[in-house]
């Protein structure tokens, strides 16, 4: 089995985790893709998504693959007035992830991270492992040992 950062830290941490390998397709990187490839149903799978707010910090927010953020949402769970997404050519610099492999976990820096709150009764999500072609499933409570997280409604 290959591990990618997450992976270890996830390990370090003793983190009970499921972890699904999927093949690279450059055309199919979105998060619904993904899910039909990992046999799992969209309802299962968050993406990770990085905005700015007016105060110029960044914030990350994870949302079912099939949902889209809500930005006055995602800006009043952050206490900030507004937030806009990062230009994807931004989010290597960032977080040290690429567009289609950014997971919440293991980030350059702790950002502040809004799970929206379907998560919250589900026993696991599946998020990127910080490389394409790989997802971990594992407790959504159980981010709360790498990142400052809340669970909140963010979605449309």
């Amino acid at each position: 089995m290959k591990k990618t950062n997450v992976m270890r830290l996830l390990d370090s941490k003793k983190i009970i985790y499921d972890y699904y390998e999927y093949k690279v397709d450059k055309d199919h990187v979105d998060g619904v893709s993904v899910a039909k490839d990992i046999g799992r149903d969209v309802e299962d799978v968050y993406k990770t998504l990085v905005a700015e707010g007016n105060s110029k910090e960044h914030y990350v927010f994870v949302i079912p693959v099939a949902e889209e953020l809500d930005l006055k949402k995602a800006a009043g769970a952050v206490g900030e007035k507004s937030v806009h997404m990062i230009k994807v050519a931004d989010i290597n610099k960032l977080t040290g992830y690429i567009r289609g492999g950014c997971s919440p976990i293991g980030m350059k820096k702790d950002f502040k991270t809004v799970i929206d709150d379907t998560a919250v009764n589900r026993e696991t999500i599946i998020v990127s492992a910080g490389k394409v072609g790989f997802q971990v499933e594992v407790n959504p409570n159980d981010f709360k040992e790498f990142i400052d997280v809340d669970f909140k409604n963010i979605t449309v």
